[in-house]
Parts: structure tokens; sequence; C-alpha cells
């Protein structure tokens, strides 16, 4: 009897966009601002004693509160989507200097995909022939390089390569 290889995940997406249109999740950081949480909840037993205050780092909330992604990527869910967004949106190197955070980017990125597709994979067990989907949110920094302000006219905060490499470290990050 011949093996027969399993579909990749692009085939089995290709596949499902031929068959229907795909619902996309909607906005994590409504959804985690709906929750309401503290600075502690931020914090977590992980960065109980951090330096900067952390309340509105969303993504950070992957690695202190886990349960509280999770269950929101299941709203969707539930809902009916079919794919599902990491709570990664900010998770790049130059968005989380910011709060201190930049160190933990490839760890923040590959555990919120790791959460996301817990509960992808869990939603598909239950139904095979919808299978549900997992895309690495990628949001922009909170820097441009085009103008920085009322600073010199040729001055920049950060380069195009150091652009690249805090993207590059999210996208690792997320694939691993």
């Amino acid at each position: 009897m011949p093996l027969v290889a399993e579909p990749t995940t692009r085939e089995m997406l290709d596949d499902q966009l031929a068959q229907r249109i795909l619902v996309l999740d909607g906005a994590m950081g409504t959804m985690v601002m709906a929750a309401g949480p503290t600075e502690a909840d931020y914090r977590g037993q992980r960065f109980k004693d951090h330096a900067i205050d952390l309340k509105n780092a969303n993504d950070v909330l992957v690695l202190t509160q886990p349960e509280l992604i999770e269950s929101i990527h299941r709203e969707y869910l539930d809902a009916g989507a079919d794919i599902i967004e990491t709570d990664t949106f900010n998770a790049n190197v130059i968005s989380l200097e910011e709060f201190g955070l930049d160190e933990f980017t490839h760890e923040i990125n590959q555990t919120a995909a790791e959460i996301a597709r817990r509960a992808a994979d869990e939603f598909t067990a239950i139904d095979p022939d919808k299978p549900r989907f997992v895309a690495g949110s990628i949001g922009p920094t909170k820097v441009m390089l085009s103008m920085c302000g009322n600073e010199e006219p040729g001055r920049r905060s950060h380069s195009f390569a150091q652009m690249v490499d805090s993207y590059c470290t999210q996208i690792r990050g997320l694939i691993a």
C-alpha cells in the first residue's frame, strides 16, 4: 500500500479557500482591554519586580496570563473563526524596548504561537473537516523611519537595519 503524504498547512489552507470564505478573528487588543487586566496581571509572578510599568504591554500576557490569551482565542474559535492571530501585534524588539522587554521578543512570539496553535488544534480535532489556522500578528513599531518629530531633519532614532533585525527576531519566534 503506497504511503499518502499528509497535506501541508498551505495545501489545507488553499483547499479551504477554494471551498469557502474563511473567517479571521477580531481585535485581540480590544478583547484584552475588555478583560480589564491590572498592572499586577501584566506583571504576573515573573515580572513582579520589573522596573517599568507593564500595563498595556498586551504581548507580555502570553507569558504572565496565558490562560487569558487562550480563552480569547477560544472565544473567537467558538464564534466561528477559521484563523486566529497570535497576541504579538507589538511583540517586536523596538516596540518592546519601551517596556524593557526587548530581550524577551523571541520567547513572547514563540509562546504566543504555541498558545494559539494549541487552541486551533483542539478545535480542529473536534471537527477535522473544518481545520483551524494560526496567523502570526505583526504590527507597526512606535517609530517611523521617515520622520522623527522635531529633531534634526536627517536624524532617525532607528536605522532600517535595526527595523529589519527587530522584525526578524519577531518572525523567528513565531516560526519556532
